[in-house]
């Protein structure tokens, strides 16, 4: 069994799209980021990065093992499973390739931008601009890998499942996919797939209705660097 920490967003999906691709037996914890629960001592002892998404394996020769950051999950569900993830040579090279393009770059420049649009209060002109044109930047590069393939690398992969959320949310965050005609046909097929739209649908829920309370607001945005404990610092409190 797998416990699957867990909120509605794109690096939630990913997850969770893999989970059902595999037909892994797993356990959906709901982490309510807007609430702190990120912030939850329990929580914290699987991801030190108090993000979501987080797994702990139960089912693994070393006991229960708990792993963070979603590409690093996705590499540890394709070899758990032994799909996705090519074993060897150019294909697994290119695989891991562009799902660490992935999380290096369309995924945190999407996340700046569906701040600016999404969250921010005020006017932000430049840094609109800036996360936009390096979210469409971004899908250029992704549309020119797509040209003559139906996947990322020859066939379906933790590369697709990973890049795929963040291109799901394009119209949200004002970019159409017209000028991306690549993308927009992988995007179609994607969502296609019974796995997918079922990762996508969990926790459906659990989405946001309403704009973020200020309370909400601070804690999803208003973070800082904090202070170790006294037992972190080698010293036991007394």
């Amino acid at each position: 069994m797998i416990d699957f920490y867990y909120w509605p967003t794109p690096n939630g999906w990913k997850i969770a799209i893999m989970l059902e691709e595999c037909g892994l037996p797993y356990r959906m914890i709901p982490v309510d980021i807007g609430k702190g629960d990120q912030f939850k001592p329990e929580f914290l002892a699987v991801s030190p990065n108090n993000k979501i998404p987080a797994i702990v394996d139960h089912d693994t020769p070393e006991g229960s093992l708990p792993v963070f950051e979603s590409g690093a999950i996705l590499i540890h569900l394709a070899a758990r499973s032994g799909r996705f993830l090519p074993k060897k040579g150019r294909a697994k090279k290119e695989v891991l390739e562009w799902l660490f393009w992935q999380v290096g770059n369309l995924g945190p420049m999407a996340g700046q931008l569906s701040h600016f649009v999404n969250y921010a209060e005020g006017e932000h002109p430049y840094s609109r601009k800036r996360y936009a044109d390096e979210y469409h930047r971004c899908l250029g590069v992704l549309d020119r890998r797509l040209e003559g393939r139906a996947f990322l690398v020859d066939r379906y992969s933790i590369a697709d499942i990973a890049s795929f959320p963040w291109v799901l949310i394009a119209p949200y965050m004002g970019q159409p996919l017209d000028e991306f005609p690549n993308i927009a046909r992988w995007r179609d097929a994607m969502k296609a797939r019974p796995k997918v739209r079922a990762g996508i649908d969990l926790g459906k829920e659990l989405r946001r209705a309403r704009p973020y309370t200020e309370e909400e607001r601070r804690v999803l945005f208003g973070q800082r660097a904090r202070p170790p404990s006294p037992r972190e610092n080698g010293d036991d409190g007394r």
